[in-house]
């Protein structure tokens, strides 16, 4: 059993689109299919990957940018997860048009992620942790056997997710951190939404906008 995992930065502000896949059987899911959805089905298709899901940590405009272009060339179209708390964020295509762009949101959630949910791709397993702050139905998706965490905007190498825009919450955010981040192993990968990877170890111990919890 294992999770190939693909790191692809796409778009205007470089937001990290996850290709993620069971070894096994050639499932594959996109988390936060950010831009250039070409870009991301080129990768999966020399892999012989099918993409099943598109998984979406939070409805930012740079998070979903990419979904219609990959549900369009896709037959069945892939199955699209959101959190509920979000599903207003995305109706509005992520609050593209307050940053000057315009972006089709693809097709519309089918399902609801809800804390502690399992999504099940191939032999693997991943978590659903509701981690509110940067937006009010944030989530991050735990794989306990790969020992990886992809965190959307909610904690990066060295900084964390902002919470001036609409739905922020600072406090809230700090709180999800706490709670379900720095519970989880410390050597445990986090992939965040933007910049480099990096552990919990190591936020715990340096991230400069955070206590030692």
């Amino acid at each position: 059993m294992a999770l190939e995992i693909v790191t692809l930065p796409l778009g205007p502000v470089r937001t990290n689109a996850y290709l993620i896949a069971d070894s096994a059987s050639g499932e594959a899911a996109v988390i936060d299919p950010a831009w250039d959805g070409d870009v991301i089905l080129a990768e999966a298709k020399p892999r012989g990957w099918r993409i099943a899901h598109l998984w979406y940590t939070h409805a930012h405009f740079d998070h979903l940018g990419g979904a219609a272009a990959i549900a369009d060339a896709l037959n069945p179209l892939p199955l699209v997860a959101l959190h509920p708390a979000d599903h207003d964020l995305w109706k509005a295509a992520g609050g593209a048009a307050l940053f000057g762009f315009k972006i089709d949101p693809g097709p519309e959630p089918a399902i609801d992620f809800t804390h502690g949910q399992i999504l099940r791709l191939g032999n693997n397993t991943l978590e659903v942790r509701c981690t509110p702050g940067h937006t009010p139905g944030h989530v991050v998706l735990y794989c306990a056997e790969a020992d990886v965490c992809f965190c959307g905007d909610l904690i990066f190498a060295g900084s964390v997710g902002r919470t001036d825009l609409p739905g922020g919450d600072w406090d809230t955010l700090v709180e999800s951190i706490q709670k379900q981040i720095f519970s989880l192993p410390p050597e445990t990968r986090l992939l965040s939404g933007h910049g480099e990877e990096t552990t919990v170890g190591q936020e715990q111990q340096a991230n400069p906008f955070l206590k030692v919890f």
